[in-house]
């Protein structure tokens, strides 16, 4: 299994006993998520979103939220669900090799 996968079960793993998580450490998973999803786009050729509507930002808000406590188990379970789903599918994208144009040229 690669790493990715090991990343993406650890996530769902998480998501699965997020009572059981420390908003520590669901903190460090959900930036971690973060930084993976940055690196697997850039690679790729997706241009980096600081639209409100990326979902990046949707995690680096609850990751904020989450060190000032301001999260509910059923959102911290959610958010690290939708990391892994990213995950997955960037790592789906560049395991096969698509191309991804983004825009007319």
């Amino acid at each position: 299994m690669s790493s990715t996968n090991d990343f993406i079960a650890e996530l769902v793993r998480a998501a699965n006993e997020v009572e059981k998580l420390h908003g520590e450490e669901a903190r460090r998973l959900l930036n971690r998520a973060i930084t993976t999803i940055r690196d697997m786009r850039e690679t790729i050729g997706i241009p980096g979103g600081h639209a409100a509507a990326d979902a990046v930002i949707d995690l680096q808000t609850t990751a904020v939220a989450l060190g000032l406590g301001n999260r509910s188990p059923n959102q911290v379970k959610a958010a690290l669900l939708d990391a892994a789903g990213i995950i997955r599918d960037l790592h789906i994208v560049l395991d096969t090799g698509t191309e991804i144009q983004i825009g007319e040229t």
